[in-house]
């Protein structure tokens, strides 16, 4: 079997059309289309995939060969990182994923430190509140708001980010601050739509802590990112509940009602067991350990 035919394939399956195909491997529809029609012809004019409108859907054999390749070019990924983490000096990409706000309000300013204390990294950060599989190589560590039970996966305890109910300064002025918890049902109150994936647990505790229903109410609005939802608190939209290291750096926020207290939620550095010993993740561990002890979540 050709590799190259293969890995086309993979990228294929994986991208679902030719189109997105193509801009991965920088070629063009009808190469890709060719490289395809080879690998059929060479399983005896099998095919690996049903075409439509909206894009290509494996068939029953292409499911079988995807899961082969996936496996393949996993286990091949996993071996390239092995030996790219035995050279002493790190180099190479190095894949971090977070959730979305934290990535963005407290790893990014950061990162420029670590660039330039290895400026041979090529440095990737996955914003995503899903779950990448590490043992897969999706990425190489993880920043992780829960602690994870998989006896593949070491971690370490990173800090914990406090919260806080707030608003904006000019909101306050418009609709007065909340005196007691009952006063919150009297307010637009911002947080998350349900069966959506979440950067923590308990992501709705601003509504349980007020008692509102949240069946049909009009004085909830609801968005899948924390990073919207303090947007639209700094806007004036309404109150919510924020880490207080995006507070304290924000003038135009407030935070009220100091003692109803949001639990802290646990922040975890976590990457794949077999990668213990990679000169790069005991760096990426090391500066996000002296980078959590000297600021605050």
């Amino acid at each position: 079997m050709d590799w190259d035919k293969l890995r086309t394939f993979h990228i294929v399956a994986e991208a679902g059309s030719f189109t997105h195909a193509g801009a991965a491997l920088d070629l063009s529809q009808s190469a890709i289309s060719r490289q395809i029609s080879g690998l059929e012809e060479s399983l005896g004019g099998v095919k690996l995939f049903h075409r439509h409108a909206r894009g290509l859907v494996l068939t029953e054999a292409g499911e079988l060969l995807e899961k082969t390749a996936a496996d393949i070019f996993g286990k091949l990924s996993m071996v390239e990182a092995r030996l790219s983490d035995s050279i002493s000096q790190p180099t190479g990409t190095l894949r971090i994923t977070a959730p979305g706000f934290l990535g963005s309000t407290w790893l990014v300013p950061k990162l420029s430190d670590l660039h330039e204390k290895y400026p041979e990294l090529e440095i990737q950060l996955l914003l995503d509140n899903r779950i990448f599989n590490l043992g897969m190589r999706e990425a190489d560590a993880a920043i992780r708001l829960y602690k994870p039970d998989q006896n593949d996966l070491l971690h370490i305890k990173l800090g914990a980010i406090k919260f806080k109910i707030c608003g904006s300064k000019d909101y306050f002025k418009k609709h007065g601050m909340p005196k007691k918890v009952t006063d919150l049902k009297n307010h637009l109150l911002l947080g998350y739509p349900p069966h959506v994936p979440v950067p923590f647990e308990d992501q709705n505790w601003l509504f349980r802590t007020a008692g509102v229903d949240e069946e049909s109410n009009t004085k909830l609005i609801r968005m899948n990112s924390l990073h919207a939802i303090s947007q639209g608190t700094q806007h004036g939209l309404g109150l919510s509940v924020l880490p207080e290291y995006i507070i304290n750096n924000n003038d135009s926020l407030e935070g009220c009602l100091n003692d109803v207290v949001r639990p802290p939620v646990d922040v975890y550095f976590v990457y794949a067991a077999e990668r213990k010993d990679s000169n790069r993740i005991k760096l990426l561990q090391e500066f996000l350990t002296d980078t959590a002890q000297n600021s605050d979540f």
